[in-house]
């Protein structure tokens, strides 16, 4: 199974652009392009949060629109620039997958199970999963103990170093580790927020933010540094579930040369 991770798209209204500089619907226009273009093409798509810049109606529209083109099932969870009601108004499919004002849900129907989270906090930039989220955690994994399993979420557990994004982190991480370690099947944890390819351990187990195929939170590691972005090469995760495992790539969206051969016609390595 082939996953394709988007996150941190930030669509606005037609033209406006994100803090004054970003075209984030040309940046989701590639994003679609190079999902539609890869070989083989991804089995579904998951987006982790913030799908909108202002959780507006119209926002919403227009990622769904941006996104139509894709063939393959397209799987949402709000971040904390949406809202849990904005996203279960935008996609009735998702809203039939939830029981509740959160969306929380499981996708059963693949190789690699997913369990999405909502870890919103409505007008606040961090995130929570809260006693029902991490209790419907711990139930669904309890229920599928046998399956392979990818948990996503929108902010990160663990800290990058990035001090001002770190402030804004999965408050109750404490908790998720511990249910997550009661479920050996669960083989990662991917979330977005941070707009920057980091990889890291948590629970004992493979942890990915994944990059925004726009935007890029500068890499500032000084904790006095102030929030800044750069606008760096897009890309965006895809991640690979073969022979039980579970195997992470950053894929760059746009026009590189190549492919270059190494071998030559007569099976020798190229010299020159």
């Amino acid at each position: 199974m082939l996953l394709a991770q988007l996150t941190d798209t930030h669509i606005r209204r037609p033209g406006t652009r994100a803090y004054g500089v970003v075209d984030t619907a040309h940046f989701l226009e590639a994003a679609v392009a190079h999902i539609l273009a890869l070989s083989p093409r991804p089995d579904a798509v998951i987006v982790t949060g913030d799908l909108t810049d202002f959780d507006d109606a119209a926002e919403y529209a227009r990622f769904s629109a941006l996104t139509a083109a894709l063939p393959m099932p397209l799987f949402p969870i709000p971040g904390n620039h949406d809202s849990s009601a904005g996203l279960l108004a935008a996609f009735p499919q998702i809203a039939a997958r939830c029981a509740g004002a959160r969306v929380n849900y499981v996708v059963d129907d693949a190789p690699l199970r997913l369990v999405m989270l909502d870890s919103t906090v409505p007008g606040r930039p961090h995130g929570t999963l809260g006693e029902a989220g991490l209790a419907f955690l711990d139930r669904v994994l309890a229920e599928g103990r046998e399956r392979p399993t990818l948990v996503a979420a929108h902010h990160p557990p663990f800290h990058t170093g990035i001090r001002h994004m770190d402030v804004q982190n999965l408050q109750d991480a404490a908790a998720l580790e511990q249910v997550l370690r009661r479920h050996p099947q669960v083989l990662g944890f991917t979330c977005g927020h941070v707009h920057r390819a980091v990889t890291t351990s948590f629970a004992g187990i493979a942890a990915t933010i994944a990059p925004a195929p726009a935007h890029a939170v500068s890499l500032a590691l000084d904790p006095a540094a102030p929030p800044s972005f750069h606008m760096e090469p897009p890309s965006l995760s895809l991640h690979l579930f073969t022979d039980g495992r579970l195997v992470t790539h950053r894929s760059f969206i746009g026009t590189f040369s190549g492919p270059h051969p190494f071998f030559g016609a007569d099976g020798k390595a190229i010299r020159g």
